[in-house]
């Protein structure tokens, strides 16, 4: 991908919704776009499971887990698996586990930290729904644009 959030901003001003700078990179590619899928889950990460499991096609899986800080929603295995599902990347208002593993894997990771304590699954969460973290409003089909600088959202895809 070739694109910086920053020259995105300066061409599409405030049209973007630029993300509250609160995460970190933990993915093998800091540079990473495609169109949202929304997941709201609180420290299950069943729908995460579930959702990264299926045909990526290049999407953002983008989850509102609550800012939760004391338990993973994402960990190596299910990294792997959307990896070999074609995702292009995860947003996650949580945290992840398996750290250097996931470092090693070509998706793109931005999470707030890493713990090494594992979410439970009950079943809980929902997807393709709206959510809002870090400032910003993202909607299921949303074009969100991740690099180094950050997260910008657009309503519709951009020129690059």
């Amino acid at each position: 991908m070739d694109f910086k959030t920053a020259d995105l901003y300066d061409a599409h001003g405030e049209a973007l919704r630029v993300c509250e700078p609160i995460f970190r990179d933990f993915g093998g590619k800091p540079r990473f776009a495609g169109p949202a899928v929304t997941a709201k889950c609180f420290e299950d990460n069943s729908v995460v499971k579930s959702t990264l499991a299926d045909p990526g096609e290049g999407r953002v899986l983008v989850v509102d887990a609550g800012g939760s800080l004391r338990c993973a929603m994402l960990g190596d295995l299910i990294a792997a698996s959307a990896v070999e599902q074609g995702w292009a990347g995860v947003i996650l208002f949580g945290c992840v586990r398996d750290s250097v593993e996931i470092r090693q894997m070509p998706l793109g990771v931005k999470a707030l930290a890493s713990i090494p304590r594992k979410s439970q699954r009950r079943g809980e969460g929902q997807r393709d729904i709206p959510v809002t973290f870090a400032g910003v409003r993202f909607a299921p089909g949303d074009s969100v644009y991740c690099d180094e600088d950050g997260i910008v959202v657009s309503d519709k895809p951009l020129d690059l």
